[in-house]
């Protein structure tokens, strides 16, 4: 994943809110862990556990495992993507780039063309077509082989580029026989379409040392530069073999015994297969080898190639020609149904690494004045910051226990079999009182008295968002051909000036937010709250009412994104509810009252084998199912494609 720059925009910053700010500092998003938490509740004091959601966390790091709802005392912690670990310095260049780059491998297994094939109610012609089109990529890969064996000048390196070579034939034979049995006609599709040109152009390029467009090296002079280019061939081949066996593996999981009859199983088993596994890792140690005597600017170029490697790929996936109707892009379906899309989403920890509260409490605690700083004589004067941080620390405490109480108190003897929304709502009119009375604590604490404006907006401008998350918003209200619908963030946090200044950095000043906002004296806060949002009731009755101020004659599809308990009955109220992240809170209280937790990509594949059955496969509210991802790749991919 990319590295995030946050730069000050105010060279001359509060040097009190710098000690805030280095907190803020860029930091790899490949090993800060957004998703996946393990719930349990923090350990006061609270800011050590702030602080920890900015620093970079090894794969062995305890995090915090659940989001608080309400005030949100708990400080969020980075957290971690599903199947992404810390990097180690053993791993090799093509473990790490995989890693990488993993989240483009979510916009293949969630292309059109994927989810139907997995279905098993793809269309035989796009089938036929596809394997067509892969013949050109196999015949490309075979000669790449043979073009990086010629360059490799290791006994051991020629053998194993031999054996992977054999491998494509093999399975270009394979290929003859799909061919024979689908009736695929290659005379007819003999011309490879743009996608299969683009990727094959380039693989073939980068095998006879033009890389990105440079010139061929003419006479390669020295082993060592043939061996380059052997490495540079091999990076770009690699990814493909890596994201086939990632699909085979990702739709072998969906078949079961009652799916032996399955159209395209063998393709399936093919790509699933220990085999083709062994393949792939065969490939990867090679690039590994030939990666070792490199430049930390060679490799860079290997990594380049590695990427375009996939994202070529997936180009490939999507624009393979699908003429069945589909469940995604849900922008696309919608449209086609005339429908506006309107997205709604929670604010901390759905879109952030951390949580508002704990920013917001650390900038008052270390903009305040020390304990000898405040004289007698000054009776308005604000408190020390020794003071607030013992009631911040207090209020914390006292939230985590009553909040684990209120939890336990309203948690049904049995898991109910049936979905029980009725019984859920009264359940969260009880935490929903508990949140109004934590706020109030708050309010009457003082502790966010005297905070400037400008503090807060330069907080919120270097605030970390989930990767993937601006981007999924940006695609929605800037590019030219944007779905028809508008995004709205529903959010606990006390200060909606927080919210706005986190999105306008990434240039989203138009988005909708609803949240609690502070009441300022001459730009600086007086400690009191304007309760808007403040409990699961108050955000589904935001939520209501939203949908509500859209004209009667419109058509419309919602979608929720949230990730705690108090997100549970907007998400169950929209058409598309989606639960980032794995909170065991959440699911347990939702698990009691008969809520289902699908995996977002196996109800997608459920949904579309649904028009065989001849089923509808329109989304609507209060099922009582809820879909899970776990990065913000994969509800880009659903819904609104690569």
């Amino acid at each position: 994943m990319q590295i995030v720059s946050f730069l000050l925009r105010n060279p001359n910053p509060n040097p009190k809110i710098s000690s805030i700010l280095k907190f803020l500092h860029p930091i790899p998003l490949s090993i800060i862990r957004p998703y996946s938490p393990k719930p349990s509740f923090p350990s006061p004091p609270i800011f050590p556990s702030f602080r920890a959601g900015f620093r970079p966390f090894s794969s062995t790091a305890k995090t915090p495992e659940r989001k608080v709802s309400g005030p949100n005392l708990s400080a969020g912690a980075a957290t971690s993507c599903s199947g992404m670990s810390a990097l180690s310095g053993e791993e090799g260049v093509a473990r790490r780039f995989w890693i990488k780059f993993q989240k483009e491998s979510v916009f293949a297994k969630y292309s059109p063309f994927v989810v139907c094939l997995a279905s098993g109610n793809l269309e035989l012609e796009t089938f036929r077509h596809y394997i067509a089109q892969d013949v050109h990529f196999l015949k490309a890969f075979a000669q790449a082989y043979e073009m990086a064996e010629e360059c490799a000048d290791d006994d051991d390196a020629k053998a194993a580029i031999y054996d992977l070579r054999k491998a494509v034939l093999e399975e270009l034979r394979l290929h003859d026989s799909i061919v024979e049995e689908w009736g695929v006609d290659v005379a007819k599709e003999s011309t490879p379409n743009f996608a299969t040109v683009k990727y094959t152009d380039f693989l073939l390029a980068t095998a006879t040392g033009k890389v990105e467009g440079g010139k061929g090296p003419g006479k390669i002079a020295t082993p060592f530069e043939k061996t380059k280019i052997a490495a540079y061939t091999i990076g770009a081949m690699t990814p493909c073999m890596r994201l086939y066996a990632f699909l085979g593996k990702e739709l072998q999981a969906l078949l079961d015994s009652v799916q032996s009859s399955h159209p395209y199983k063998k393709w399936i088993d093919t790509y699933s297969s220990e085999s083709f596994e062994a393949s792939t890792l065969q490939v990867e140690d090679l690039l590994d080898k030939l990666s070792i005597s490199l430049t930390g600017e060679e490799l860079e170029v290997i990594e380049r190639l590695y990427h375009q490697a996939m994202k070529l790929e997936i180009v490939f996936f999507s624009t393979q020609p699908i003429v069945q109707q589909t469940v995604l892009p849900l922008s696309r379906v919608h449209d086609v149904a005339g429908q506006r899309l309107i997205i709604f989403s929670d604010f901390d920890l759905t879109c952030t690494v951390v949580d508002s509260s704990a920013i917001l409490a650390e900038i008052a605690i270390l903009t305040a004045p020390k304990s000898d700083q405040n004289g007698p004589e000054n009776l308005n004067a604000r408190r020390s910051s020794a003071d607030l941080r013992n009631s911040w620390d207090a209020l914390s405490r006292l939230y985590t226990e009553e909040y684990e109480q209120c939890i336990e108190s309203i948690m049904p003897a049995e898991e109910g079999k049936t979905f029980n929304y009725e019984g859920l709502c009264k359940a969260l009119e009880q935490l929903s009182s508990f949140e109004k009375q934590a706020n109030s604590r708050v309010s009457e604490s003082g502790v966010l008295k005297g905070l400037n404006l400008e503090d807060i907006k330069r907080a919120g401008e270097r605030l970390i968002l989930q990767d993937g998350c601006t981007g999924f918003f940006q695609k929605i209200v800037k590019e030219k051909d944007r779905p028809n619908g508008d995004v709205h963030i529903l959010s606990y946090c006390w200060c909606g000036d927080l919210i706005r200044s986190a999105f306008s950095s990434g240039g989203l000043n138009v988005l909708n937010v609803h949240s609690n906002e502070f009441i300022y004296e001459d730009s600086v806060s007086t400690g009191e709250i304007v309760k808007k949002v403040e409990s699961p009731m108050d955000k589904v009755q935001a939520f209501k009412d939203t949908l509500k101020s859209y004209s009667d004659t419109d058509h419309y599809l919602s979608v929720y994104i949230g990730d705690s308990v108090g997100d549970l009955l907007c998400l169950l109220e929209a058409d598309v509810g989606i639960v980032v992240g794995s909170s065991s809170t959440l699911r347990r209280v939702g698990s009691q009252f008969g809520v289902s937790f699908v995996p977002l990509f196996s109800g997608l594949v459920k949904k579309q084998r649904e028009f065989i059955e001849g089923n509808s496969s329109e989304w609507k509210g209060l099922t009582g199912i809820l879909y899970t991802v776990s990065s913000w790749a994969e509800i880009h991919a659903f819904i609104l494609g690569p």
